[in-house]
């Protein structure tokens, strides 16, 4: 990965994820920010499970999305943006934990599309981290757009 983005993509990335009602609703807190790789760790909480008492799908599906779209926004410069425009998540096993850990990391940068891979863990006390889900997302790069800045 270019290592010459502005050092502030950090800040850039924390300031922007602090606006995230979505993951701020679900208690979602970022973890880890480096160029090309973003971490999302959430607690599991009841109201954010399905029937059966594992972690929603819809749930995963969203850290994971946000994982991977700010691993791609940390390899933009700071006039751009991004919007995630597709994303496959494949679910593994049931997201059953007491803490889950969504990653993305850049899989292919460029300057108007940028693919990133994710993973999804459950964490428990009583063993290692178990993936749940993997994701491939591609996100668009926004620049000079009226309401879509940083």
């Amino acid at each position: 990965m270019n290592d010459d983005r502005p050092a502030d993509f950090r800040a850039r990335i924390r300031d922007s994820f602090s606006k995230q009602a979505a993951m701020r609703t679900i208690g979602a807190e970022l973890t880890r920010v480096e160029q090309g790789t973003v971490e999302i760790e959430l607690p599991f909480d009841e109201k954010l499970t399905q029937q059966h008492g594992f972690l929603h799908a819809g749930i995963i599906s969203a850290a994971l999305d946000a994982a991977g779209t700010y691993a791609a926004y940390s390899v933009l410069d700071p006039d751009a943006s991004i919007l995630t425009i597709e994303f496959k998540v494949n679910l593994m096993s049931p997201g059953r934990g007491e803490r889950f850990l969504f990653r993305g990391e850049v899989t292919k940068p460029g300057t108007t599309i940028i693919v990133s891979d994710g993973r999804g863990y459950a964490i428990s006390p009583d063993g290692p981290a178990k993936l749940i889900a993997s994701m491939t997302g591609t996100m668009m790069v926004i620049r000079g757009r009226e309401g879509i800045e940083g």
